[in-house]
């Protein structure tokens, strides 16, 4: 029982829209009726600023990075789960958020989240891979499909050193989840019409 309901806090606080409550409760507006319509950091950059994208962003980063830490919390001191399976939750849940009809993000910040909870290093090699990319390519897109493959290919060198299995096959669905959300935005890149950002 204790397992189950950890696992589903982790997947709810996964599912908390970071972009429609910020949107709606300092800018009036329903991000879902913007832009992309996408409940994530790019399209609240795009709709409603920089302030309001760098908020949502740190945001589902937390959502990850929290669902990871909840076995430190003495009520689930007792669980043995690995993290990466609560993480895991938490990322479907932003994916498919209960509180948001099930039409969330595209995995990108929470799945940070996650590797910045369980294994900060690799986060910030993800971190710095994601700003350099979009420094040149200016398309975020492209630069979480860039990352998403920078992690696989810096994971199988992690697991190779340590055997952390667990990791990498984490790692690998992760970036199987962020090709699979970024359908649309694939079409978009090899038809050069995918929008630019401007701001960086």
């Amino acid at each position: 029982m204790e397992l189950l309901i950890i696992l589903l806090t982790a997947y709810i606080i996964g599912s908390i829209p970071s972009a429609l409550w910020v949107g709606k409760l300092f800018y009036k507006k329903d991000i879902r009726e913007y832009g992309s319509g996408n409940l994530g950091g790019t399209n609240t950059f795009r709709v409603l600023g920089k302030t309001a994208g760098f908020i949502v962003t740190i945001l589902d980063i937390l959502k990850g990075t929290v669902a990871v830490l909840l076995p430190l919390l003495p009520f689930f001191s007792s669980t043995t789960v690995n993290p990466l399976i609560l993480g895991f939750a938490a990322v479907i849940g932003h994916m498919y958020p209960v509180f948001a009809k099930f039409k969330g993000g595209k995995a990108v910040a929470t799945s940070g989240g996650v590797l910045l909870g369980y294994n900060w290093p690799i986060f910030i090699v993800v971190l710095l891979t994601f700003f350099i990319v979009l420094k040149l390519s200016k398309m975020v897109s492209f630069t979480s499909l860039a990352v998403a493959v920078v992690a696989v290919i810096y994971t199988t060198f992690h697991y190779i050193r340590t055997d952390d299995i667990y990791l990498l096959v984490t790692v690998v669905t992760f970036a199987l989840f962020i090709f699979y959300r970024h359908r649309a935005n694939i079409s978009r890149i090899k038809a050069g019409t995918e929008p630019k950002i401007t701001w960086l």
